[in-house]
């Protein structure tokens, strides 16, 4: 008698069959590490700091510093005191004097027409959706010099722009004119009480540059009552008036417009 085996009795199974359980396990198992390794770098990724884009960053910038008119106090958009030099060409010397100028005077916040001194001016602002004017005034130690500076604040760095070009054609005739005392349309001294409340526009500086979406404007003039002489027939008072008007709007300039760090984002998930 022929006795035929039985395989799957005895445990054996035909060669075929191993090899599809075989390549099913090692597919299955591919398919497995795939799967974990998709889920690891999802999880990778909400871990992981957000990545802000180039305009990203610089739209965040951006709103950062035309919001600092609002954020910050008006004593640290205008500090008590600012440093300045005389440069040692003015002394003759051969080194630069440091000095410092005083705050003595806050305004309060002004529209745009309110806080310049011509309808010119305030009309570029205006066109430049100027939102405010914020001013403050400083004297030098001695208070012979008076000066106020002054932030209009506009809507972007362009708008900015765009308002400096157009404060610098109109002309503001001065107080006192003498037919030679020509000035560009810019900031209104924001006025006090004291020894400096004499200032003397027959005699001011005035210009402006821009910071940001700021426009920074500042005038100076005597805060005495010497003789009504141009500021430019003394050398010394000129360079004096103007590096103490400069060193001031320089400083405020540099708290509203200087850009911040580039934002990154902390790695919390949702961030």
């Amino acid at each position: 008698m022929v006795v035929t085996a039985d395989l799957v009795t005895h445990g054996t199974e035909p060669r075929g069959g191993r090899r599809r359980r075989r390549l099913a396990a090692l597919a299955a198992l591919v398919l497995g590490v795939a799967g974990f390794a998709a889920a690891m770098t999802g999880t990778a990724v909400r871990l992981l700091p957000r990545q802000f884009t180039a305009g990203q960053q610089r739209q965040i910038m951006a709103w950062e510093v035309s919001g600092r008119w609002r954020t910050l106090t008006a004593g640290q958009i205008f500090p008590a005191s600012v440093g300045y030099q005389l440069s040692a060409t003015v002394l003759e010397d051969t080194t630069p004097l440091g000095l410092r100028a005083l705050r003595v005077a806050i305004a309060p916040q002004a529209n745009c027409a309110a806080g310049v001194t011509s309808t010119a001016a305030a009309q570029v602002l205006r066109r430049s959706g100027c939102e405010a004017v914020l001013r403050a005034t400083y004297t030098d130690a001695t208070k012979t010099y008076v000066m106020t500076v002054g932030v209009a604040v506009l809507p972007s760095t362009a708008a900015a722009d765009a308002a400096d070009a157009g404060l610098s054609r109109p002309r503001l005739a001065a107080a006192h004119d003498d037919g030679q005392s020509q000035l560009a349309a810019g900031v209104l001294a924001a006025r006090f009480r004291g020894d400096a409340g004499r200032y003397d526009f027959s005699r001011q500086i005035s210009a402006s540059f821009t910071a940001g979406p700021y426009v920074i404007m500042y005038a100076a003039g005597y805060a005495d009552n010497r003789p009504r002489v141009q500021v430019s027939d003394d050398g010394y008072a000129d360079a004096e008036m103007t590096s103490m008007a400069r060193g001031v709007a320089n400083e405020v300039a540099a708290t509203l417009g200087t850009p911040p760090a580039r934002p990154h984002c902390p790695g919390a998930p949702g961030c």
